[in-house]
């Protein structure tokens, strides 16, 4: 494994302490994987609050993957998709340009755009 890409539905795992997630995670730093999450994934996920010191602490261990760098790109996978999910769109094209895994609650959105990029798959989990 050498990097992993993590979706909303991950950080929000993660928060909530859910083990599964909590496990891949320490395992993937375990084996030196880069943890990517794209920056919108971020944004839909993060609130600051003192709830989230189970996110805060996950993060430290991730890289987050610029929006700007790809924010055509996402436009125009929506339009192919036919899909106004910017969030998932940039998943989708960090995961397919970067990763080997992507952690998600929403795999058959992602299988979608996937097929729209018509790029490499990375292996899809749900958590």
């Amino acid at each position: 494994m050498k990097q992993i890409v993590l979706d909303t539905g991950a950080l929000i795992a993660l928060e909530r302490n859910q083990r599964d997630m909590w496990a891949a995670l320490k395992e993937a730093v375990r084996c030196g994987a880069d943890v990517l999450v794209p920056s919108a994934a971020l944004a839909q996920a993060w609130r600051g609050t003192p709830s989230q010191a189970q996110l805060q602490m996950a993060l430290r261990h991730c890289v987050v993957a610029s929006f700007d760098a790809v924010a055509r790109d996402v436009g125009l996978l929506c339009g192919r998709a036919r899909t106004q999910d910017i969030c998932d769109a940039q998943v989708a094209i960090v995961a397919a340009r970067q990763a080997d895994v992507v952690y998600t609650s929403d795999p058959a959105d992602l299988r979608v755009l996937f097929s729209a990029l018509g790029a490499k798959k990375p292996r899809i989990v749900r958590c």
